[in-house]
């Protein structure tokens, strides 16, 4: 079914959002005729959230749109378990303290793109660490287990991933799916809530919790996935080579932001233009099909649009100064990274790998004998070369796209 009528299925529909819907009549009538309130939960396992998590936060941010209410849900509780989901291998236990602080700095990225409040439509941040921590296990297990069978469990992705590949997964993971599925059931006695949204892979783990909610409280309950967001080539949205594009502007710098937007393949920019930013469908249409080097003004929209949501018009009008400093005039443009040396001199390997153009000198010996390695625009060819750094800031550039500045540390 395409022809919703819901405004919110609309939405999610006309942007590429949808991939699979547990119930997509129920979920369009009731959307059509009461405020749903709808959730994803997101664990905290570092102090940011990455470009990976974004298309699940614009969902929220659509949800919010249509006039409906979206549940940020953090996952205080269930990140001391770990999803197993995609993953090859347990992640690393995290404490109580540092799982807080997270959540605290993650909290910053959603104030960006969510309006919060006591409002009907207003977005909440809730930790399901709320009652999570205070289960009885043995209750838990005598209330909630018989409603799950091992058999059920063993077919799931995240499951089979690790038992194929022969990779060991723990009973305390194991119990991963019965907690997101609990927490559904939470949130409907809790929140009213009558919506779950996630990724593709997600899928198993929110019929779970529809079907629990329904044999234990009777209520329905509904499901929606979004598509796995890959690039033109295959690749893993948001993963590059030099590590996660992260959203908080302390973990990555909003010039930094605006350049992984700017670098989309041409192929994506009108899915990405749909996906990651609020510009109407019309202005879309146009942009998406511009050719040749004219496709490059749709990048600079997009990463315009993408970074001022983020970080902020400021931090986007920067950006975009600096860039066209450095790419169109040849200077060196004021936001850029910038790495500060102490000592007058400093190698060609150790300025590339401190200021995170390379992570090891290996790595920077490779890019210097490819004649990647620039010093204000003139090739490096020497990797044993040093650089003199006195008064004035040193353009250093590692290929085409990556430039910094090297600064004499006061």
């Amino acid at each position: 079914m395409t022809n919703y009528q819901s405004d919110l299925l609309r939405l999610l529909n006309d942007r590429g959002y949808i991939h699979q819907l547990t119930d997509a009549d129920g979920l369009d009538a009731a959307a059509s005729e009461t405020i749903i309130p709808g959730y994803i939960g997101f664990d905290a396992t570092a102090p940011s959230l990455h470009v990976g998590s974004l298309v699940q936060i614009m969902m929220l941010r659509r949800m919010q749109q249509a006039g409906h209410k979206p549940i940020v849900v953090m996952g205080g509780g269930t990140t001391k378990v770990g999803d197993p989901s995609g993953k090859d291998e347990s992640r690393k236990m995290l404490s109580a303290e540092d799982i807080d602080q997270n959540i605290a700095s993650i909290r910053r990225i959603f104030d960006s793109f969510l309006t919060f409040g006591d409002g009907p439509t207003d977005a909440v941040m809730i930790n399901n660490a709320d009652w999570l921590d205070a289960l009885q296990y043995v209750d838990f297990l005598r209330d909630i287990g018989p409603h799950f069978t091992i058999n059920r469990m063993l077919t799931f992705d995240s499951v089979k991933l690790r038992l194929d590949r022969e990779q060991p997964l723990t009973f305390l993971e194991f119990n991963y799916m019965i907690l997101q599925a609990y927490d559904f059931l939470e949130l409907s006695r809790r929140n009213a809530c009558r919506l779950q949204l996630g990724g593709s892979d997600q899928w198993g783990n929110i019929v779970n919790g529809i079907e629990l909610t329904r044999r234990i409280d009777g209520k329905q309950l509904f499901g929606l996935t979004t598509p796995l967001i890959t690039t033109a080539d295959g690749g893993k949205m948001g993963k590059t080579a030099s590590g996660a594009v992260w959203l908080n502007a302390d973990q990555l710098a909003p010039y930094d932001y605006w350049q992984f937007w700017r670098n989309t393949q041409d192929a994506d920019v009108g899915r990405f233009l749909k996906l990651f930013t609020d510009i109407d469908l019309d202005e879309i249409g146009r942009l998406e099909v511009l050719q040749g080097s004219e496709i490059n003004e749709a990048k600079k929209v997009l990463a315009d649009a993408a970074t001022a949501m983020a970080h902020g018009e400021n931090a986007a009008r920067d950006a975009a100064s600096t860039a066209q400093q450095t790419f169109e005039q040849g200077n060196a443009g004021g936001d850029l990274p910038v790495f500060e040396v102490a000592d007058s001199e400093i190698s060609i390997l150790n300025a590339l790998v401190n200021i995170g153009f390379c992570a090891s000198k290996g790595e920077a010996k490779r890019m210097v004998a490819g004649g990647g390695a620039r010093i204000d625009d003139e090739p490096i060819k020497d990797a044993s070369a040093m650089i003199a750094v006195a008064g004035d800031d040193i353009k250093i550039s590692a290929g085409k796209k990556k430039h910094g500045l090297l600064r004499r540390a006061v």
